[in-house]
């Protein structure tokens, strides 16, 4: 089976910028990168004007409610992935079984070669049911292919536990992926404490719930030399202690969602339960310190965020309504909008969405559009403007907090081991 796209402006840095080229790919690998490639192929993609993209790489992505990993659900994340551009999926340890050995994780990737058209990695939990009190098998789970360790949304706070995590992991090279959440300082809170909770009558999450753990996890990396990355940053604090301790040497990477650099604690007003997300959504002025961030370089990717609860969990009173937010098909479109187009450019996002998360998990033949690497590619076009109803999303979380707003960029075709999906 071949394929060749034609014509497209190739997001690629060692291709050259926004230059127009032809893309050859045979038996799922890029297999010829160049301009007006004289090549017979089994299906040609014309993308005059459109933006040839390494499909993207999620790193912050649950499957569903814990104990509804079935088929349906698999199926909905694939097509939802799919709409959005994102070719590889991670997928959270906290489901039911938990991922905390060998065998849920083989089972877990037979379950996504059945039924999934993206790729999805699983990540294997730090430690037994994500409980953080004793480590899973992570040997077994590393030789049955996760590709990181996290105990989902949940943060260690045994702090020696998590230290010996740290020397283990180092040990065997494999990237750990920490949540930053004091669970006692957050306590029952369900919004950014500050204006809004105050108005709304809400238990609010102070930001020295997330700042704290930081600064002692920073502590942690110094000192032990792991691979560390903090996930679904939300803080003006947490990025300047991030700053500081890269700029020290400390072995550190980090991330954020594209709600986090788009809406502030008040799209939660008319107790929104849309917009209730854990971390909470912060201020204005965190949403400048993230986009910053993601400019110099301090923030390293952007992952989706998704995790999709049901509409009817969504509906609930505020206080017990679920946290979640449906993103796979709406995140390129809301970086691109809401991120500026001087400071980011499609190169930009493709580094934040596909190549450094590609790194990070060292998932070697994705994130880069390259001859011999996998054909994860997705077509984009980089203006085309469209209205958000959440109620037409593929994915079963059928909502969005940009519900009823036009954003920008939209992804055309999605391709993935060289075959349109």
């Amino acid at each position: 089976m071949s394929l060749i796209i034609k014509n497209a402006v190739i997001v690629e840095k060692d291709f050259g910028i926004d230059k127009k080229g032809d893309i050859f790919i045979k038996d799922g690998k890029i297999a010829k990168i160049g301009e007006k490639l004289n090549i017979d192929a089994d299906e040609v993609i014309d993308a005059e004007g459109k933006y040839a993209m390494p499909g993207f790489v999620d790193m912050y992505c649950k499957l569903c409610d814990a104990g509804y990993e079935n088929k349906n659900n698999i199926i909905l994340l694939s097509k939802s992935a799919a709409l959005g551009g994102f070719t590889t999926v991670t997928s959270s340890p906290n489901t039911q079984p938990v991922i905390d050995n060998k065998t849920v994780v083989e089972f877990a990737y037979n379950e996504a070669s059945k039924y999934s058209k993206v790729n999805i990695f699983p990540y294997g939990s730090i430690t037994k049911g994500c409980q953080g009190e004793e480590l899973a098998e992570i040997i077994g789970m590393m030789s049955a292919g996760v590709v990181a360790i996290c105990d989902g949304r949940k943060s260690i706070e045994n702090a020696d536990l998590l230290r010996d995590v740290m020397l283990y992991s180092k040990m065997l090279d494999l990237p750990i992926i920490i949540h930053c959440m004091d669970s006692k300082i957050a306590g029952k809170g369900v919004v950014n404490y500050g204006y809004m909770s105050t108005k709304l009558g809400l238990i609010g999450i102070p930001r020295e719930a997330e700042e704290t753990v930081v600064a002692r996890n920073i502590v942690l990396a110094k000192y032990t030399q792991a691979n560390v990355h903090f996930s679904h940053i939300t803080t003006r604090g947490s990025v300047e202690l991030i700053r500081d301790a890269k700029s020290k040497g400390v072995n550190i990477t980090a991330g954020t969602c594209p709600h986090y650099l788009s809406l502030s604690e008040e799209a939660v007003d008319n107790f929104n339960t849309f917009a209730k997300v854990m971390p909470p959504l912060r201020t204005q002025d965190d949403i400048s310190a993230l986009r910053q961030a993601v400019k110099d370089g301090t923030i390293d990717i952007i992952g989706s965020g998704h995790t999709p609860s049901s509409l009817i969990r969504k509906s609930a009173e505020f206080g017990r309504a679920a946290f979640g937010i449906s993103a796979l098909e709406t995140a390129f479109s809301v970086c691109r909008t809401y991120l500026n187009e001087n400071d980011f450019s499609m190169y930009d996002l493709s580094r934040l969405l596909s190549s450094r998360p590609a790194e990070i998990l060292k998932l070697k033949n994705k994130g880069r559009i390259k001859e011999g690497m996998d054909a994860d590619i997705i077509i984009a076009d980089k203006d085309k403007e469209f209205v958000v109803d959440g109620s037409k999303f593929v994915s079963k979380a059928k909502y969005s907090p940009y519900d009823g707003k036009k954003l920008k960029g939209k992804i055309l075709k999605t391709i993935v081991a060289g075959k349109v999906i």
